[in-house]
């Protein structure tokens, strides 16, 4: 039992970091997601399309039968005065006035009833009906537009971490094989074949390689962090990235969503929604000039006394009822609804120059997204090959060092310029897989692009 103890209480003092913080391995799959279910964005997009399913059942709601009952108690402190003429055959000759005050009523009154009310012809009540079904649609669409922005913000900030994980390995590659130099020439300064200065020359650009190596681990724990936010992620929780860009981004992909035509953008479905929603609001308003009938039904039991207890006496009690229909017809309202009638007109005049516009904007948005992917791809094989070749100059310069016939500024030089065009090629690099998610939504994939 003690040593049972003791192996756990070794464990527990030897990894504590694993106790302290949850770490959570992703691909890029599940970090999408995973931001679909717990990103802020699309929590309260999923609550709208409940709002306005709630929005449905209220409005259907007013077409159904009303009914409400009433009970009531009442107290009269002093019971209000009736004058009635003092005059015959009524009158009450040994009263001077010539007024007879008299009370009408008793100290208690009570009374329970129920009323009925039912719509039966409301021409707007349709209209709304059909306005709320249609605004679900329009949550639903919503819905999409949320999803596809939390997998576009995701999809870049996942891009960034792998890319920021790429600069670190450089730029401590780059940092080992300064570090090898500088021993090299420290032995040779101890021996006599290299000067100081050389040893100098190296060691500044060994601290430059490690404070590289310092800001491409901070931009890595950012970028982490961001993610980690787009994801609606707790931020206590630590994240590992298996996958590599090579993985993620293979040339023939990229091919094919050059050649791809695109499928229909729910902005545009977002927008013909609000075009006939604004269709159903003209058409309610046009039906404000057309009259509204109800069903109106109460059935009542009343009573009284001048005493509490003989209020609730059967014998006191009478009861009442009322059927009947109402219409109310609209003559005359100051033209409020005509320019609610012309307003509709307007707006919708204006969403259709908007529609007009963004079919433009959407055809404009994929040739300059796949312009931007192309060009990209080109600088990223230029970058590319750019880097293959100042690693060769500078394993050339480093050769041609140990060998004695190169000089040690020049190994520094062939140096400084690998990790410029490594530098070169990891912007190439964020710049490709950005155009590549820019084209992804311009071509209204994102969201096809998850679900495959």
């Amino acid at each position: 039992m003690k040593k049972s103890l003791f192996t756990f209480l070794f464990f527990l003092l030897a990894f504590p970091v694993v106790w302290a913080q949850e770490v959570a391995q992703l691909t890029l799959n599940e970090s999408i997601l995973y931001a679909i279910e717990n990103n802020y964005i699309t929590k309260n997009a999923r609550l709208e399309t409940l709002i306005s399913k709630a929005t449905v059942k209220e409005t259907t709601a007013l077409g159904l039968p009303q009914i409400n009952g009433s009970f009531n108690l009442d107290y009269n402190p002093m019971i209000p005065v009736v004058f009635l003429p003092n005059e015959p055959p009524f009158g009450d000759p040994s009263i001077p006035s010539d007024v007879i005050p008299a009370r009408f009523g008793v100290s208690y009154s009570s009374g329970l009833g129920v009323t009925v009310t039912q719509m039966i012809f409301d021409g707007s009540f349709f209209i709304g009906l059909r306005a709320a079904k249609t605004l679900t649609q329009l949550t639903d669409f919503d819905l999409v537009k949320a999803e596809n922005d939390v997998v576009e913000n995701v999809k870049k900030a996942y891009f960034g971490v792998l890319v920021n994980q790429e600069r670190i390995r450089l730029a401590e590659s780059n940092l080992s094989r300064i570090d090898s130099l500088l021993k090299e020439t420290r032995a040779l300064n101890e021996a006599g074949f290299a000067e100081r200065i050389d040893v100098s020359r190296i060691q500044v650009q060994r601290n430059n390689a490690y404070s590289q190596v310092e800001r491409s681990r901070t931009a890595w724990e950012i970028s982490k962090e961001l993610l980690k936010i787009q994801m609606g992620m707790p931020l206590t929780v630590d994240i590992l990235i298996t996958e590599t860009l090579r993985e993620l981004n293979p040339r023939e992909e990229l091919i094919q969503l050059l050649a791809a035509e695109g499928e229909n953008r729910v902005e545009l479905d977002q927008l013909n929604t609000q075009i006939e929603l604004q269709h159903y609001d003209l058409k309610y308003n046009t039906s404000q000039y057309m009259p509204t009938i109800d069903f109106n039904g109460n059935i009542r039991r009343s009573g009284a006394g001048n005493e509490i207890n003989t209020v609730f006496d059967s014998n006191n009690w009478f009861g009442s009822s009322l059927l009947g229909v109402s219409m109310n017809i609209p003559i005359f309202d100051g033209l409020s609804k005509s320019a609610r009638i012309q307003k509709n007109r307007y707006t919708i005049s204006q969403l259709e120059n908007q529609r007009f516009y963004l079919n433009d904007s959407f055809k404009n948005e994929i040739f300059s997204a796949k312009a931007s992917l192309k060009n990209d791809l080109n600088i990223l094989d230029v970058q590319l090959e750019n880097l293959e070749l100042a690693q060769e100059v500078y394993d050339i310069a480093r050769i041609k060092y140990q060998e004695g016939v190169g000089s040690n500024l020049e190994v520094v030089d062939a140096d400084g310029a690998l990790t410029e065009a490594e530098i070169n090629y990891l912007a190439a690099l964020y710049d490709g897989l950005i155009s590549k998610v820019n084209l992804e939504k311009a071509l209204g994939l994102l969201k096809a692009d998850l679900e495959n």
